[in-house]
């Protein structure tokens, strides 16, 4: 059953199209939207998510977590689509709440209409009453700036998290490393080598946010049964080693 769930999300096929000989497409999609409504998906993401945290030596419940947002492009009609002006995209936001490992806390998934203040409001709100643990959040400019500074007094009245922003140096020129924020960056570029999550194709949001959710549980059970990482490229295994070098340097 998961394998053809998990063929769906990674292969970015039609439902209908899964192989015979995995199982019939209508009980794999059956299932899917069951463990998707009662909550089981949720259960095991959050177990794994424990599980690694401990065997990394960190509490289960985090004090410090990464926010950020993508824009990615949908396919035509579906439920909260929208026009980015900023990424000039068409299509939908992920909004995301990350330990400091890369691992996911919370998610939603709007419009890309919808700008990052309000979207990292209703996240905030969302993810501090999940983890009232979490006291420092790590963001970047868009979130707040000069001209728009109110986001970090109320995550500081509202909810009693210190909302620290991490801003570009505008005089570097090009790709660099930002302290804190390369982990949720980290984050998005796992998500997208699954081709479901290239593009957003769901017609409902909650379906986007389940995929998302099990593209990490694979990711979390493959780390915690010891499997190694098959590149399917040279560009992806040089993007790895400095991925790799750029982390060390920026501890």
């Amino acid at each position: 059953m998961l394998d053809a769930i998990f063929f769906v999300r990674r292969s970015g096929c039609q439902w209908r199209m899964i192989p015979h000989d995995l199982m019939s497409w209508d009980a794999a999609y059956r299932w899917y939207r069951s463990w998707a409504k009662d909550g089981t998906f949720d259960r095991v993401h959050d177990a794994l998510r424990d599980q690694i945290r401990v065997a990394a030596g960190r509490d289960p419940n985090p004090s410090a977590a990464v926010l950020d947002a993508q824009s990615i492009k949908s396919s035509e009609g579906g439920q909260a689509r929208g026009f980015d002006m900023g990424k000039k995209t068409t299509g939908r936001k992920r909004h995301l709440i990350v330990d400091t490992l890369g691992l996911l806390l919370t998610v939603i998934v709007t419009a890309a209409s919808v700008q990052d203040r309000p979207g990292g409001r209703r996240i905030l709100q969302y993810g501090a009453s999940r983890f009232p643990s979490i006291a420092l959040v790590w963001a970047d400019g868009g979130y707040a700036n000069s001209i728009d500074n109110s986001m970090v007094a109320w995550a500081q009245e509202r909810l009693g998290l210190l909302l620290q922003i991490v801003k570009r140096n505008d005089d570097v020129k090009g790709f660099q490393v930002l302290p804190r924020r390369w982990v949720v960056e980290r984050t998005f570029g796992w998500l997208i080598r699954n081709r479901r999550l290239a593009r957003d194709y769901e017609r409902l949001t909650s379906n986007s946010e389940t995929m998302i959710k099990l593209a990490m549980i694979q990711l979390m059970a493959n780390r915690l049964s010891g499997q190694t990482i098959r590149w399917p490229n040279a560009t992806e295994r040089e993007a790895a080693r400095r991925l790799t070098i750029e982390t060390k340097f920026a501890a």
